[in-house]
């Protein structure tokens, strides 16, 4: 008999994806079309996608007990997300896995995984 093991526990659990929320904002804040969409004080954001990440990788429903349902499109819909920005998003989070300690099988995993709602996110146009 095997036992499930969500992302979330494979890929390290809360310190895994701590780690790459660190690593990923400081690519987010860098790069032209992305940075105008965040505020100067990131630390909030960071703190809430780390709880969702968490949420959505399988592990304790951080974001869900504190923010109730993500509703994470209607959440977005505030922002100009055009397809180019989806492609930045998902260039900023591949390059913050390349520098985690999350082991190389599973790196495309989490970001095919990301991708879904990254475009899904998509309400204007380039």
């Amino acid at each position: 008999m095997s036992e499930y093991v969500s992302l979330f526990e494979a890929v390290g659990g809360a310190p895994a994806v701590r780690d790459l929320v660190e690593k990923f904002y400081p690519k987010v804040k860098a790069d032209p079309l992305l940075s105008p969409l965040f505020p100067e004080d990131i630390e909030p954001v960071m703190e809430k996608q780390y709880m969702f990440l968490t949420q959505f990788f399988g592990g304790p429903t951080l974001y869900s007990d504190r923010y109730g349902h993500p509703m994470m499109r209607a959440r977005h819909l505030p922002f100009p997300v055009t397809p180019a920005r989806a492609e930045a998003w998902l260039s900023c989070m591949a390059r913050a896995l390349a520098e985690t300690d999350i082991p190389e099988p599973l790196r495309p995993v989490v970001l095919e995984r990301l991708s879904g709602p990254a475009h899904h996110f998509i309400n204007s146009d380039d």
